[in-house]
């Protein structure tokens, strides 16, 4: 947990069950509203391969969860093997990053970085 440029953070740890659906992200989000969260920073090895293929409507279906609780949700992480194999997810994680709801990043650096340009901007 952490606030960073007035936001709070619930920060997940690398280790840790896996986030494989809906009822997984929606413990995810129970935590971020117990902990006053308005971000939620996940390492990308949390989630299951199924997430990266986008033909499983996984992602779709955790990400409208976030949305629909008004949670930022980050992904944090390596992801290259994932993208080079589907120009979907390619086109997904690009339209993704440019807005404010859902992002793909390398580090938790990055994270903090766009989470004070989009700050700066509110």
């Amino acid at each position: 947990m952490s606030d960073r440029h007035e936001v709070t953070v619930l920060r997940l740890p690398a280790e840790g069950a896996p986030i494989l659906g809906e009822r997984e992200a929606t413990d995810v989000i129970g935590d971020a509203f117990g902990h006053g969260a308005t971000w939620v920073v996940v390492p990308a090895a949390r989630f299951g391969d199924d997430f990266f293929r986008l033909s499983t409507r996984i992602a779709g279906g955790i990400v409208q969860k976030f949305v629909n609780y008004r949670i930022g949700l980050a992904v944090v992480g390596d992801i290259s093997r994932h993208t080079a194999a589907s120009t979907a997810l390619q086109d997904f994680v690009r339209e993704s990053n440019r807005g404010g709801h859902l992002w793909f990043l390398a580090d938790e650096a990055e994270f903090d970085a766009r989470l004070a340009a989009l700050t700066a901007g509110a």
